[in-house]
């Protein structure tokens, strides 16, 4: 059967990718942050998945705030990359798996989640800033086909921390049914704490941010009774993003294997963060 080989939790900050972008991922204020990806990349690299599923949040870029959808799944063969108002990031389009797409659709529809369906749907930063991190220089081609899992983290209400994970515990259940051999990758992104407007802008909670790097892999369900208003509270406005993370994780066994993480602040007002986890290999003696 399928199987999902590894989980990636990231942040997506966009200044993360112009950095890249702008090659100045050696200045002094980049650095530590791109030095701390670096054993994850390694690792990746040579632990390449014949697909992703790269769940993220739009930014009015794919979507228009007139219409988000709780969860929308994209089942196209090929996704643009959005201009966010200063050109397209000098990166290569994004190849769809229409048929692995269609096939979690299905299943999940079955397992009671009502799923808005992108036959067309340009990519911002959300998703491509991740693949980034998971691969810095793609050339013309990024190293695996993509679904891409848009998650509403905008506009009151979000789904809860509690429904992401069971709808990561559905997409487990779906790639196990899915073509023998298929080895899948689940991209849970943005977060860590951070808020961009209001009386507390700039807001930034290392201890949640640490409490959350920890529970993430050694007790999701903490993470997962927590309501909208404890992550708005202990995370910050936009904090409440760190729900998607656990859409990756209930995707993932119940015991996986910390390969690496990383922590920085800040990065555009926001702590970044990245958890690499094998869900193959048992934890060493």
């Amino acid at each position: 059967m399928a199987e999902v080989i590894w989980g990636l939790g990231t942040s997506h900050v966009p200044s993360i990718g112009a950095a890249m972008d702008r090659e100045k991922t050696e200045d002094p204020h980049w650095k530590p942050l791109f030095d701390g990806y670096r054993p994850a990349r390694e690792w990746m690299a040579q632990h390449t998945p014949d697909v992703a599923i790269v769940v993220y949040n739009d930014h009015a870029n794919g979507v228009d705030l007139d219409v988000v959808p709780t969860f929308g799944l994209g089942t196209a063969d090929r996704y643009r990359v959005a201009d966010e108002g200063f050109g397209r990031r000098p990166v290569p389009d994004v190849v769809g798996h229409p048929e692995l797409s269609l096939h979690l659709l299905e299943s999940l529809m079955d397992d009671g989640f009502d799923l808005t369906v992108f036959q067309e749907l340009e990519v911002d930063h959300g998703l491509t800033v991740p693949l980034s991190i998971y691969c810095p220089e793609p050339g013309d081609a990024w190293p695996c086909p993509v679904v891409p899992l848009m998650v509403n983290v905008i506009q009151y209400p979000q789904p809860t921390a509690a429904r992401c994970y069971a709808l990561g515990q559905a997409i487990g259940r779906a790639i196990a049914t899915f073509d023998p051999d298929t080895k899948v990758a689940v991209f849970g992104t943005g977060g860590m704490s951070h808020q961009l407007a209001g009386a507390r802008a700039g807001f930034i909670n290392p201890d949640f941010d640490a409490m959350f790097l920890e529970a993430i892999e050694t007790d999701p369900e903490k993470l997962a009774a927590l309501s909208r208003e404890d992550y708005i509270r202990q995370a910050g406005s936009e904090g409440i993003e760190m729900i998607m993370w656990l859409i990756m994780r209930g995707a993932m066994n119940e015991q996986i294997r910390r390969v690496h993480s990383t922590y920085f602040v800040p990065a555009s007002n926001t702590a970044a963060a990245l958890a690499l986890f094998d869900n193959r290999v048992p934890r060493p003696a």
